[in-house]
């Protein structure tokens, strides 16, 4: 006599559950393509036609708490769990984002303050603020991802090192994004990166040299080759022009006139000169306000260039004045 099926398993109406294909459960009692229902309040994996069980303590995958984007269809379903992403350079406990809500005045907004005293120890507390102001100051200026990941690392690099003790955070951090941008070949002049800060150049310069020694590096030189592009685009000047202006600062800088000049200088005056040959004209003013010197220093670093001329254009652009 055959042994009829188990009937159906019922659940209550209300309780959140999903529906699969049973053959890739592998239900050894029906046939292929029935149904099989996933119960998340008691953890349970059961076929929907025989009632066997097939898994427990299954886990929940889906958000949880309802949003808006529930609402508008299974492609829009909010899979998120429980806080946001971690950050690998904090500690794992700071990663935990579990807190205790409370109205102000409320019941559990004493509760709430001493949980979060507790939670994170004040050097992390330091830690995370500068991390935060690292990603500001990046957004600021367009920076990629991997600039702040970056300078998030050589800040906590000398953190560790207790350099971070009787100095500015701010300077600390300014010039952990400035050395952040010349490691990964994505240079900002010094003037850019002080501008974001509270902390003035003279502090930034005095972090930078001894953060320097402490993680026992050396960068790379800054070259004009390194703004030139972008100083260009930024003053909406054509290819050629960018072309041209390149030539005279590495032209420049072969026959050495540029000694004692700042690469940003150079390539401001480089630029002025290109400008002019090409019948693009703009002033010192212009030009300095978009590459962050002043008019007066292109002139003078102009001045150092001009008495060279002939060398430094290239050849189909040589004059006779």
């Amino acid at each position: 006599m055959a042994t009829a099926p188990a009937p159906p398993t019922t659940r209550p109406a209300g309780r959140p559950t999903q529906t699969v294909a049973a053959e890739s459960l592998g239900c050894p009692r029906c046939p292929a393509g029935s149904p099989v229902v996933e119960d998340y309040v008691s953890g349970d994996r059961v076929c929907a036609e025989c009632g066997m069980v097939l898994g427990e303590r299954i886990l929940d995958e889906r958000s949880e708490w309802r949003t808006f984007a529930n609402d508008k269809g299974e492609s829009n379903k909010d899979m998120s769990r429980a806080g946001g992403a971690g950050d690998d350079l904090l500690d794992e406990s700071t990663n935990l984002s579990t807190a205790i809500g409370g109205v102000n005045g409320g019941p559990g907004s004493n509760l709430g303050r001493l949980h979060s005293r507790t939670m994170v120890q004040r050097s992390q507390k330091t830690l995370m603020a500068a991390f935060r102001e690292i990603g500001n100051m990046a957004n600021r200026i367009d920076l990629p991802a991997s600039i702040t990941n970056r300078a998030k690392q050589v800040y906590k690099a000398v953190e560790g090192h207790k350099l971070t003790k009787g100095r500015a955070a701010a300077g600390v951090i300014a010039a952990a994004l400035y050395i952040a941008c010349r490691q990964e070949n994505v240079p900002r002049t010094f003037k850019e990166i002080c501008a974001l800060t509270t902390a003035s150049k003279k502090e930034v310069g005095k972090c930078y040299k001894s953060m320097l020694i402490v993680m026992e590096t050396n960068l790379a030189t800054v070259s004009t080759s390194d703004f030139m592009a972008r100083f260009c685009s930024n003053l909406d000047l054509p290819h050629d022009v960018q072309r041209v202006a390149k030539h005279i600062a590495e032209q420049a800088k072969k026959l050495g006139i540029t000694g004692g000049r700042s690469p940003v200088s150079v390539s401001a005056a480089a630029i002025f000169m290109a400008a002019y040959l090409t019948d693009t004209r703009k002033t010192e003013k212009e030009i300095g306000d978009v590459v962050g010197t002043s008019d007066t220093t292109i002139k003078q670093a102009y001045r150092d260039l001009y008495p060279h001329r002939q060398r430094l254009h290239p050849p189909a652009w040589v004059v006779t004045h």
